[in-house]
C-alpha cells in the first residue's frame, strides 16, 4: 500500500525522498528534521535538503525555533493545490500554444486585403509592432494619414526610412526623395504602398482605387526578404542617383529613360497593372 502512494506521490512531481518525507509527516507530526530522516529513511545528510524543498513547495510547514518542527499539509489541501496548479498550466498551455500556431501560421501564409483604409489600419498595426526599422515606399497622400503612429515609432527609438513619392518633410524620418516620382505615378496610373517592419513582416500593395484597393501582409520570408532588398535596393540608387545623376544620364537618359524603356513589355512604356 505505502509503495503505491509514493508511486502516486511521484506522479504529482515528488522525488522518492520527498514522498518518504512526506508520508512520515502524515503518519506523525510534529516532528524535528533527524525524527523524519529516521521514521522516513531518508539519509540524514539528505533530509534538510529535502524538508527545504517540501517547505518552499508549500507541501509542509515549519514551526521557528531552536529545532525546527516540520508538520505537512493535509492531504486533500495538497491534491486540491495540485490540481489548481495543474489546470493553471493547462490554461497557460493552452493559450501559448494557440498563439505560437498562429504566429507559425502568419509565417507561412499571404493574407489579402481589400480597401484602402484597410489597407492604412494593416500597416499602422505594423507600424505599432517594429521594435527596429521601418522601410516605407509611399506617397504623401497616404503619409499624412500614418505621420502620427511613425512619429510615436520614431519616439520609441526605431529608425523610420522613407522612399517618398511627393513633397514629404519629417523631421523624423530619414526621408529619400525619388529621383522620378511624378512620372512613376503617371506610369502606372496610380499609388502604392509597401512596408517592411523589422525585416520580419511586409505590407504591400495598391491604395489609390479606394474601396478597391488592394494589398497582401504576410510574413512569409519568401516574400519578405525579397520585397525588403527591393527597398533597400532603391535606396542604393537613390544614393547612387543623389551624387553622380549627370552621368548616370548622359548614359541612359533623363530619370534613367532609357533602362525603363528597355525593360517594358508594353509599347507605350507605362505599368499596366491596373488594367
Amino acid at each position: 500500500m505505502k509503495e503505491n502512494i509514493l508511486e502516486i506521490l511521484k506522479n504529482l512531481n515528488f522525488t522518492e525522498y520527498e514522498a518518504k518525507a512526506y508520508l512520515a509527516l502524515l503518519e506523525e507530526s510534529p516532528l524535528t528534521g533527524y525524527a523524519v530522516a529516521k521514521n522516513s529513511g531518508v539519509p540524514r545528510s539528505r533530509i534538510y535538503e529535502v524538508l527545504d524543498s517540501l517547505v518552499i513547495r508549500g507541501d509542509i510547514l515549519v514551526s521557528p525555533g531552536n529545532t525546527p518542527q516540520y508538520s505537512p499539509v493535509p492531504a486533500k489541501e495538497l491534491i486540491k493545490s495540485r490540481r489548481m496548479k495543474a489546470e493553471e498550466n493547462f490554461e497557460l498551455a493552452e493559450k501559448s500554444l494557440e498563439q505560437f500556431e498562429h504566429s507559425a501560421n502568419d509565417r507561412e501564409n499571404i493574407w489579402n486585403i481589400r480597401g484602402r483604409n484597410e489597407i492604412l489600419e494593416k500597416v499602422k498595426a505594423c507600424i505599432r509592432s517594429a521594435k527596429k526599422r521601418i522601410l516605407l515606399e509611399i506617397w504623401n497622400d497616404e503619409f499624412e494619414e500614418l505621420e502620427s503612429e511613425l512619429s510615436q515609432a520614431a519616439d520609441r527609438g526605431v529608425n523610420v526610412t522613407v522612399i517618398a513619392y511627393g513633397e514629404i518633410v519629417s523631421d523624423f524620418a530619414n526621408v529619400y526623395h525619388h529621383y522620378m516620382g511624378h512620372k512613376i505615378t503617371e506610369e502606372y496610373g496610380g499609388r502604392w504602398i509597401v512596408i517592411s517592419g523589422d525585416d520580419s513582416e511586409v505590407v504591400a500593395g495598391i491604395v489609390s482605387l479606394g474601396k478597391d484597393s488592394r494589398a497582401a501582409w504576410t510574413m512569409h520570408v519568401g516574400l519578405v526578404m525579397p520585397i525588403t532588398e527591393v527597398m533597400i535596393h532603391d535606396l542604393y540608387l537613390m544614393e547612387i542617383m543623389e551624387k553622380h545623376k549627370e552621368l548616370l544620364e548622359e548614359s541612359f537618359g533623363e530619370n534613367l529613360v532609357h533602362l525603363r524603356r528597355k525593360f517594358s513589355i508594353h509599347p507605350d512604356f507605362k505599368k499596366h497593372y491596373l488594367d
